[in-house]
């Protein structure tokens, strides 16, 4: 359960700091990938072994963690271009609603059981991340701009399941450090070339305030990862009550963060929302 909450906890703080990029005007892009850099430098501080190249390439794990690399930063970037387009409610809805895809594979893969209860309780949460969720007008005004919800929605769901698959069958405990520490170096690595190429064309220009955002961001961002993995090493719940009340818990913390310290009004919908949220972390649970 400790694991269960530190995950949530690091999720909550990046809520947090992403909230304050906007205030500062922060590039998402340029802060993402120096924040993927400073997650690789955290990584490798903690670690209890020396890094051998040749050896961390021959690991199972490998492969799963540079594709883990590239989906972490192309969710992140449709995430946003969600979020610009169709709103951030929008961008909220479709990332924790994904927790479907886990959820599905977790009984095909892996043989777990949902029972009545279960079932109605992750409908239920379903429902109250719609509903807690939405604290703007965002909507899908074109058939079109449903491709960047979708693709937050897969990209997400493919980032909770590949985790678990890779937790359930590749990755030691042992390892788990340098796991995140290389999945992390992977994202960086991306996002450094999609820069350069950005550069080049003359799209983007570099701020020193974008460093400063990326700086605050990759500790935490580290660590919920880290922790993540590390909750699903735990296998204190089946995959579908976990992954529910994982990201049911999240949706609940930054909507309090959000009225707390940025003063954000909760409507009546969104008082539905987290009453609804309550009862299904109790179904799912229990």
């Amino acid at each position: 359960m400790i694991y269960l909450f530190l995950s949530i906890l690091f999720n909550a703080v990046l809520f947090v700091i992403v909230k304050l990029f906007a205030k500062f005007n922060i590039d998402a892009l340029q802060a993402l990938v120096v924040n993927y850099l400073i997650a690789f430098f955290v990584g490798f501080f903690f670690l209890e072994n020396e890094i051998n190249t040749s050896e961390i390439v021959q690991q199972n794990w490998f492969t799963g963690s540079v594709l883990l690399g590239f989906i972490f930063i192309s969710t992140f970037y449709v995430t946003a271009i969600t979020s610009q387009r169709n709103g951030l409610s929008v961008a909220s809805v479709a990332s924790k609603m994904s927790v479907i895809i886990p959820i599905s594979l977790g009984v095909l893969l892996y043989n777990e059981t949902l029972g009545i209860i279960k079932i109605i309780g992750i409908i239920l949460a379903l429902i109250a991340v719609y509903f807690t969720s939405k604290k703007e007008t965002g909507e899908i005004q074109k058939a079109t701009n449903i491709l960047f919800p979708a693709l937050v929605f897969i990209g997400a769901g493919t980032i909770d399941s590949s985790l678990k698959y890779l937790q359930t069958h590749h990755v030691a405990v042992n390892q788990i450090g340098l796991f995140s520490t290389v999945t992390f170096f992977c994202a960086f690595s991306v996002g450094m070339l999609t820069l350069i190429f950005l550069t080049i064309r003359g799209k983007i220009k570099f701020s020193g305030r974008n460093i400063l955002g990326g700086i605050a961001l990759g500790l935490p961002n580290y660590f919920s990862l880290y922790y993540l993995v590390k909750m699903l090493e735990a296998k204190a719940f089946q995959s579908a009550t976990l992954f529910t009340i994982h990201n049911i818990s999240i949706v609940l913390v930054s909507t309090f963060v959000g009225i707390l310290f940025f003063k954000e009004k909760i409507s009546l919908r969104n008082a539905i929302g987290i009453g609804l949220a309550l009862f299904a972390l109790y179904l799912v649970t229990y």
